[in-house]
């Protein structure tokens, strides 16, 4: 099974004030470590986790995690695709509780943050949040079909009017303070780069660059 790459596209404010499908207005750090539970088709009696990275309110009022997922940052109920896993839950690893439902104390966050600050952009490209990535997610960039490639770290995530999530690396060409914090003008989204492939967190991120060979052979299987 081939996995399409997923172009970048910008829609007008119209495009998504009219569609009809929820889309995120707001956005909560996780920093308690819930996870996200799932189990796929090769192992469909084991269950594995995911850190979350971010709690997300959507336009209709629900609130779901989110984790970075191959080429995106997805909800962690809407993780079905037969090739890459099944949602199964949330988790909280500190009292080994598996739940269904977004927190109660995010929620609360969430809806009083959009509740005081009500952001409407003028299209879908405005700027609603930039928040640090805590998880050490990294991207995967390569021009050669993986017979080479760079992992470079995701310094900050981007929530756009449209509801659009971004990922910002560094533009070396562009550095010139250190350290890189969300907002620096030598930040751009992943989705820009014709060589980016794929996000990872830093477990399997730090796999890859120690050439795991299991690891590795996974991380081929995407592109076959």
């Amino acid at each position: 099974m081939k996995l399409r790459p997923q172009s970048a596209h910008i829609v007008s404010m119209q495009d998504f004030r009219d569609r009809k499908s929820p889309h995120i207005i707001r956005l909560a750090p996780e920093l308690d470590g819930l996870e996200m539970l799932y189990s796929n088709d090769t192992a469909k009696e084991r269950m594995f986790s995911l850190k979350i990275l971010f709690w997300g309110l959507y336009s209709d009022g629900s609130v779901a995690g989110l984790v970075p997922w191959l080429r995106d940052i997805v909800s962690c109920p809407s993780l079905r695709d037969p090739l890459n896993g099944h949602w199964q839950g949330y988790h909280d690893p500190g009292i080994d509780r598996i739940f269904m439902d977004a927190p109660a104390h995010k929620i609360a966050e969430l809806q009083s943050s959009a509740e005081y600050f009500r952001y409407e952009g003028n299209n879908a490209s405005d700027i609603v949040q930039e928040l640090p990535d805590t998880l050490g997610t990294h991207a995967v960039l390569t021009h050669n079909g993986f017979r080479s490639f760079l992992l470079t770290e995701v310094v900050s995530w981007r929530l756009l009017s449209g509801g659009q999530l971004q990922g910002l690396l560094i533009d070396e060409s562009r550095l010139s303070v250190t350290p890189v914090l969300p907002g620096d003008p030598c930040l751009y989204p992943a989705s820009s780069n014709p060589e980016f492939k794929y996000f990872f967190q830093h477990r399997i991120a730090n796999k890859i660059k120690e050439r795991d060979p299991e690891t590795l052979s996974a991380m081929y299987t995407l592109i076959d």
